[in-house]
């Protein structure tokens, strides 16, 4: 009795498999995205301390010495700040930090790569990996 059972759960199991299963997103849906990395190279910012990445005045990612961040971010205007994060002298101060804007379009990739000048930490254009 148990039996036609089981042949019919057989048969019907691949149909209801194939049924569940969505299918893979095309490279179309994800074009509506801009891809941010940052990256913070080893000699550019002479500290310990960590470098806190802010987008949008939120706390994105802290970032140590040979780190990389990525980000997918709707095209448009995005803000952006730099700060170093941690205890002792690392903490934060009370000072508004210095922002910076970038402008993002869908599908396209963007570097920069953290630096310290007289102004303090900024963010540069890196070259494209190719």
């Amino acid at each position: 009795m148990r039996l036609p059972y089981l042949l019919l759960a057989a048969l019907l199991a691949p149909a209801a498999l194939a049924q569940s299963l969505a299918p893979l997103p095309s490279a179309a849906q994800g074009e509506g995205y801009a891809v941010l990395i940052v990256s913070r190279e080893r000699l550019e910012v002479a500290t310990t301390c960590e470098v806190a990445l802010y987008l949008h005045d939120q706390m994105a990612a802290r970032l140590h010495q040979g780190q990389s961040v990525a980000f997918n971010l709707p095209p448009g205007k995005v803000s952006l700040r730099l700060g170093l994060t941690g205890t002792g002298p690392c903490q934060d101060g009370i000072a508004q930090l210095q922002g910076q804007s970038l402008e993002l379009h869908a599908g396209e990739v963007r570097r920069y790569r953290i630096a310290m000048d007289n102004a303090g930490l900024r963010l540069h254009a890196a070259p494209a990996l190719n």
